[in-house]
């Protein structure tokens, strides 16, 4: 199968962009480049012929079109959320990736959209994202980055997202684009994002104030660039964009480095350490637009924290079972539930299915450390 990518590249991009200059890359790149850790992408495909992510995409798994490895993107928006984890760097090219050494696991899920007001595209349904969940943990992901929002609670989900977290495994998750949608779609609980276990990452903009778009809520852990945040598109050349899904990889790169960097420490540890070195952000630690602030890879990987605070509950595991009876028990209902967490995606379309909101995480032991250079 092949597609005509719909993203709009603007040629390649060699200045700095400002997401890169606030975390001034280059100091970190000796301490830390993500060697050895792969993340998977969750997402819509990745493009491994793009200069910068050629040989860092490992051959993954189609579970919108069975029989791929994950290279097919027609939207470009899991080639771009790629970029920001692993784009290695190009001869006079400021951009690239937070851990440039990082290996990309592609899984793709969805193409869905919303273009000028109406969605678009395909997705899975829920228990096919509960079962691609489980093949990238099962394929040796240390890291899931999910910039996909599903708006409900689905029990083939949660227990995905359990097997992930009993295997050790970091899931990084969007918060959605629903805030500046009026009436009653603002802000609905997003999934994965809202289940325990999970970061939860919202987006800030250039003057470091959270997007007009970034939902608000108890699962936001952090937030991260999200605003006109350069990517890489699909078959050469970089492209602007908006959306939570461009925040979520910044924080799952992020979590590769401190994997890299501490490989003793846990899943639950590792986002412990992510959420204890925020930088302070508007409204103060524990508010629902920034969560505990700005996240802050230099000192993510380089602080020196004390014991982790103790573990949030996570959402009940489930044994490990193949895909195939995963995707048995789940639900084959709601197939446009699935949407990709990028700014576009302002409506809301599927029902939206009430559920019981979990404890906000900050109740749930994320009570961050004071913490020291070291």
């Amino acid at each position: 199968m092949s597609c005509e990518s719909t993203a709009a590249p603007s040629g390649v991009v060699r200045e700095e962009p400002w997401a890169q200059q606030r975390y001034g890359l280059d100091r970190l790149v000796p301490i830390a480049d993500g060697t050895g850790t792969v993340v998977a992408v969750i997402d819509s495909g990745v493009d491994p012929t793009h200069p910068q992510l050629a040989g860092r995409v490992l051959h993954g798994t189609d579970f919108l079109d069975d029989g791929g490895e994950g290279a097919l993107d027609c939207v470009g928006h899991g080639t771009a959320v790629a970029s920001l984890i692993a784009a290695g760097p190009a001869p006079g090219v400021a951009f690239r990736g937070v851990a440039p050494e990082a290996q990309i696991l592609p899984v793709r899920v969805s193409e869905q959209q919303i273009v000028d007001g109406a969605q678009t595209g395909r997705t899975v349904p829920p228990d096919r994202l509960a079962a691609a969940v489980r093949w990238a943990v099962d394929n040796d992901a240390d890291v899931l980055n999910m910039s996909v929002v599903l708006y409900l609670d689905d029990p083939a989900l949660r227990a995905a997202i359990g097997y992930a977290v009993a295997n050790d495994v970091i899931v990084v998750a969007a918060v959605g684009n629903q805030h500046d949608v009026p009436g009653p779609a603002t802000d609905p609980t997003p999934y994965p994002a809202a289940y325990a276990g999970v970061l939860g990452v919202g987006a800030i903009t250039e003057d470091g104030r959270a997007a007009g778009f970034s939902q608000t809520g108890t699962y936001v852990d952090l937030v991260a660039p999200g605003g006109h945040v350069l990517t890489a598109v699909p078959g050469g050349g970089h492209a602007y964009a908006d959306g939570t899904s461009y925040a979520a990889p910044f924080g799952a790169a992020t979590a590769a480095l401190v994997r890299q960097r501490r490989p003793d420490l846990s899943a639950t540890d590792v986002i412990a350490r992510l959420v204890a070195t925020a930088d302070p952000a508007p409204g103060g630690p524990a508010g629902e637009a920034y969560g505990y602030g700005v996240l802050n890879p230099y000192r993510a990987v380089t602080d020196t924290v004390p014991a982790p605070p103790p573990a949030r509950t996570g959402p009940a595991v489930t044994p490990a079972v193949p895909a195939a009876e995963a995707i048995a028990a789940g639900h084959p209902g709601t197939p446009r539930a699935l949407t990709l967490a990028a700014a576009g995606l302002a409506a809301v379309t599927v029902t939206l299915v009430l559920a019981t909101v979990l404890p906000r995480a900050r109740r749930r032991g994320w009570r961050p450390p004071t913490t020291k250079n070291d």
